[in-house]
């Protein structure tokens, strides 16, 4: 009998490559969200409202957000709250022991730079409504003995975020780019597609082959478990090529780029330039991801395998 997998924002972009690839596993896909996911059947959910209808779903993996670089203030932390928290927990009271893999963010962690991030590293000190929203729904789901994998800056096919935002700051051929180069970790959708289905894959389907990321090595004790690419990037490197050699980068303080966001702030709540996107680019992160390889996770797609099937346009 297959087993049936309920994928919660399966209509977003990292929860329609889960739904996508556990069709592919072989998992029966139901998709909760507002909106239809590109697979199986839909279960309507509003995650800020309602409690989710998981009958007959064996597993749930937990992507549905509120997702971005939100305005400072009440109302944009009350609506990221709404979901990112209350819908988690509406979700834990409906769940029934059933395994739940929640797909959180490396934006829990507190601000860092240097060394690789363990998920020891203190999550505290989050200067946005998602990344102190992120932290307090997977806290819930932690405390009810969930997998919660944290991701950084996800990228992939269809991505609405990371790329179409530098896109959107080139101009004339030039990209400002706050502070001197650094190495950072970026996460291919694929990797994490992977790992939401690694993590829930009992031992007696075992692989043959252990370097695949799909290898079946779970399920994966409960637990927080860093996600993200085999080796870290270099910033301008993988900037320069994801965007066409043509875009100039040039460097500037960071303090000014700080100042800048917070002048954008003030003048535009739509603003591309914020303090959060420039601490993401502006200061190296990496992170340790030696707990999920502990478990036989070893991601196979890096930003080559994008560059290869995305084409890339010159920026003017």
């Amino acid at each position: 009998m297959r087993r049936v997998l309920a994928v919660t924002g399966a209509s977003g972009f990292c929860g329609a490559a889960v739904a996508r690839a556990a069709v592919v596993a072989g998992w029966e896909v139901r998709c909760l969200g507002r909106r239809p996911g590109p697979v199986g059947r839909h279960v309507p959910w509003d995650a800020a409202q309602d409690a989710p209808r998981l009958d007959g779903a064996d597993a749930v993996v937990h992507l549905a957000a509120a997702v971005g670089d939100p305005p400072p203030g009440r109302a944009a932390e009350r609506a990221f709250r709404a979901v990112n928290v209350d819908g988690t927990a509406r979700l834990l009271d409906a769940l029934g022991g059933r395994p739940l893999v929640h797909v959180s963010s490396a934006s829990v962690y507190a601000p860092a730079a240097g060394a690789p991030i363990p998920e020891e590293h203190p999550v505290e000190g989050q200067r946005t409504a998602y990344g102190r929203t992120k932290a307090a729904g997977e806290a819930l789901a932690l405390a009810a003995g969930a997998v919660v994998l944290r991701p950084r800056a996800v990228y992939g096919p269809g991505d609405p975020h990371l790329l179409p935002r530098l896109r959107s700051a080139v101009r004339g051929g030039v990209l400002l780019l706050p502070g001197p180069d650094t190495t950072l970790s970026l996460t291919a959708v694929e990797n994490l597609a992977a790992a939401c289905l690694a993590a829930l894959c009992p031992t007696d389907t075992a692989h043959d082959n252990p370097t695949d990321a799909m290898t079946p090595r779970g399920p994966w004790p409960p637990g927080a478990y860093n996600i993200a690419d085999a080796r870290p990037y270099r910033r301008d490197d993988a900037i320069r090529r994801a965007l066409g050699t043509s875009v100039r980068i040039v460097h500037v303080p960071v303090a000014l780029a700080t100042a800048a966001a917070a002048a954008a702030a003030h003048l535009s709540r739509n603003s591309l330039l914020t303090r959060y996107s420039v601490e993401q680019v502006a200061h190296g992160v990496v992170l340790d991801t030696t707990r999920a390889a502990a478990q036989g996770f070893h991601p196979t797609w890096d930003l080559e395998d994008f560059l290869r099937t995305e084409p890339v346009r010159d920026e003017v």
